[in-house]
């Protein structure tokens, strides 16, 4: 589901992302070492439900959207990574997680970094109250991303 997200959300031949880099850059979320480490990150939210968020949106037969973040000891959280499956967009199951996981933050800031031109993904998190805060860089050396977050006097 993750690397279905990434084909449906990033191919972009302005900057040079097409399948292919795709497959280069995060093919091993497919690999048996990528699902186990996607396993792991699942565990240490069971088991550390303090400093580590994840959950999965699923039909009876799939997994369709999943939010995974932290809360360190810093003050700041992050979401990393976020997907919706496409064809199950617009039904409220990324505003359902994004719910669960601002609540479980709690009254912290929470950063993200997002592509630059995945306007979709940007208008979600400005609902939700994060603005760009103008860093920028190059994922991967290509893929360009920008830095959102959110205060918690914006909730």
């Amino acid at each position: 589901m993750h690397f279905t997200a990434w084909l449906e959300s990033y191919p972009n031949p302005r900057f040079g992302i097409d399948e292919d880099w795709i497959r280069q850059a995060v093919g091993r979320l497919v690999t048996p070492e990528g699902v186990a480490q996607w396993r792991r990150a699942v565990e240490d939210a069971r088991d550390h439900p303090d400093l580590h968020f994840c959950r999965v949106a699923r039909t009876v037969t799939r997994a369709v959207g999943f939010l995974c973040g932290h809360r360190a000891e810093a003050e700041v959280a992050s979401i990393g990574p976020m997907y919706v499956l496409a064809e199950f967009s617009g039904r409220g199951i990324g505003s359902r997680l994004m719910n669960e996981y601002l609540s479980w933050v709690g009254e912290r800031p929470v950063c993200l970094w997002v592509t630059v031109y995945n306007t979709r993904a940007i208008r979600f998190y400005t609902r939700h109250g994060f603005e760009i805060s103008g860093e920028r860089r190059q994922w991967r050396g290509k893929m360009p991303i920008v830095r959102m977050i959110r205060h918690p006097e914006w909730a």
